[in-house]
């Protein structure tokens, strides 16, 4: 698995792509990654800029925290159906 750049060299790469000072590929051998990474971050820039449509890096944190806690409830949900199940059990006619 590749290693996580630093955000700061992610931005760095950006900016240098944009200026289309040089080609694709050469600013990717200059800085040691794929073509398809830069094309991934570029593309990220652009949604965290607003340019394109999708979730920004915000947007995805809350999505993840939110289906945790679905998944959580749904959980704790099914915990409190089967103890109803159960104890209604008790309670039938005897």
């Amino acid at each position: 698995m590749a290693k996580a750049c630093p955000p700061e060299f992610r931005e760095d790469v950006v900016r240098v792509a944009r200026k289309h000072e040089a080609p694709i590929n050469q600013i990717t051998k200059d800085f040691g990654i794929s073509e398809a990474t830069l094309h991934n971050w570029l593309t990220k820039a652009d949604i965290e800029e607003g340019a394109q449509p999708g979730l920004n890096e915000v947007e995805r944190a809350e999505l993840r925290a939110l289906k945790k806690r679905t998944r959580l409830l749904e959980q704790e949900n099914e915990i409190l159906r089967r103890a109803a199940i159960y104890f209604a059990k008790d309670l039938g006619p005897k």
